[in-house]
C-alpha cells in the first residue's frame, strides 16, 4: 500500500508518499524485491527539497551505489516506460533542447548501507509541478554528463 498525502505548511508544498516499492522485472529475482520507501518534496518559494529513504533493500548489494531520480510518469508494476523520462524542469518550462544535470532534474542516488537502507536528498531551485509522477530506482549510479543510470528497477509512486 502506498500513502499519499499533500498538505501546504507556512507558504510551502508537502508531498509525502511511502509504501512497498514496485517492482519492474517480477519475473527475476532483485534486490529491491522487498524494499519500501518514502520520499518527501517541500517546495519553498521558487525550489524544492526533496528526501528519499529506502529500507529492506537485499544487504547483498551493501556498499552500492543506485541512481535515483523523479520521473515524469506513473509508476507501475512491471512497466518501467509507462514513468516516461526525469522529470525536467527546463523540459517544463519549454527550454530546447532542456540541459540535464543535477539542477535541473532531481536526482536522488544513494549508497545501500549493511542493514539494507539507503537515504539521499537533493536540492533544486525550481518548483516541482504537481502532477502523476514517480521516483525510480536504476540499476547503477547517475552519470553526472547525461544522466543516464542504467535500467529501471523500481518504482515508488508520487502524485498530487
Amino acid at each position: 500500500m502506498v500513502a499519499l498525502a499533500s498538505t501546504a505548511v507556512a507558504a510551502a508544498v508537502v508531498v509525502r508518499s511511502a509504501g512497498q516499492l514496485r517492482d519492474y522485472d517480477t519475473v527475476a529475482t532483485g534486490p529491491f524485491d522487498h524494499a519500501t520507501a518514502r520520499v518527501q518534496l517541500v517546495g519553498h518559494g521558487s525550489g524544492t527539497t526533496a528526501v528519499l529513504h529506502v529500507f529492506g533493500i537485499d544487504p547483498s548489494v551493501a556498499g552500492r551505489t543506485f541512481g535515483a531520480h523523479l520521473h515524469d510518469g506513473p509508476c507501475a508494476t512491471d512497466l518501467p516506460a509507462l514513468a516516461s523520462g526525469h522529470y525536467n524542469a527546463d523540459a517544463h518550462a519549454g527550454h530546447l533542447p532542456p540541459a540535464v544535470s543535477p539542477a535541473t532534474e532531481v536526482w536522488l542516488d544513494f549508497t545501500v548501507d549493511g542493514s539494507g537502507a539507503g537515504d539521499s536528498s537533493a536540492v533544486v531551485r525550481f518548483p516541482v509541478q504537481a502532477g502523476t509522477r514517480s521516483v525510480v530506482v536504476h540499476a547503477a549510479p547517475t552519470n553526472p554528463v547525461t544522466g543516464a543510470a542504467g535500467a529501471r528497477l523500481a518504482c515508488l509512486p508520487v502524485e498530487w
